[in-house]
């Protein structure tokens, strides 16, 4: 290990179903994140995202080319949306719009995971003994549930993180008057930079390992509920 996370990943078990999960499920989770603050921007009453030609399902769009080759490159990546905040409508407006983003990730983790629960079961015949599926079906789709549950997790936790440029900072700055002037000061590009490497390089593996585990638990614990033929 230690070389491209490609070929690291490719060569391991079920290496291929993994790299083609990692990054289906994180090209269409960024672009719908993106897409999610769009929505409730255009909702709230600004038209940028359409007129910047932003409401698109291209993930081009909203990634960019350093964005797609920094996924291919380390396996991470990021996207944007345009937002005018000066025409968004309601005094709590600019803060839904940027709750929008991680609370698609919810949904996306949320949906994943309870596909997650009911696959292996269903795949099994505990849901209907008349219905089961055979390999490689079977373990490639609950490699791809549990790889869209894992990532939407990590990202909605990790956007929350209270730093600029993530939508945690922009919704700490809205909410703490204190915080807003501070990153808007002459040196508040550099105190940002500096607050987001530290979550960046100390907290990412606690966000990873809480997400890991809570997948791992809530399907053991539901499954463990709902389909006690499985133990």
């Amino acid at each position: 290990m230690g070389g491209w996370w490609i070929s690291d990943l490719w060569s391991g078990v079920n290496g291929p179903v993994l790299v083609v999960s990692w990054l289906v499920w994180v090209v269409a989770s960024i672009t719908l994140h993106e897409l999610a603050h769009g929505w409730a921007a255009v909702r709230l009453g600004d038209d940028t995202p359409i007129r910047a030609g932003h409401m698109t399902w291209n993930p081009l769009v909203h990634m960019g080319p350093y964005s797609l080759i920094a996924l291919l490159l380390i396996g991470i990546a990021w996207g944007a949306m345009p937002v005018d905040p000066s025409r968004l409508k309601g005094k709590h407006a600019d803060t839904l719009v940027t709750l929008a983003g991680p609370l698609m990730n919810l949904g996306l983790g949320l949906v994943a995971l309870i596909g997650l629960v009911f696959w292996l079961p269903l795949a099994e015949g505990h849901v209907l003994s008349s219905v089961t599926i055979s390999e490689p079906l079977k373990t490639n789709m609950y490699i791809f549930l549990k790889s869209g549950a894992f990532l939407n997790f990590v990202l909605m936790l990790f956007n929350l993180l209270p730093t600029p440029p993530l939508d945690g900072g922009r919704i700490l700055m809205n909410v703490w008057p204190a915080f807003r002037r501070m990153m808007q000061s002459e040196n508040g590009q550099w105190i940002g930079l500096g607050i987001f490497i530290v979550f960046f390089v100390f907290v990412i593996d606690i966000l990873v390992g809480l997400s890991g585990a809570f997948v791992e638990l809530f399907t053991e614990i539901v499954q463990g509920l709902l389909f006690p033929s499985m133990k």
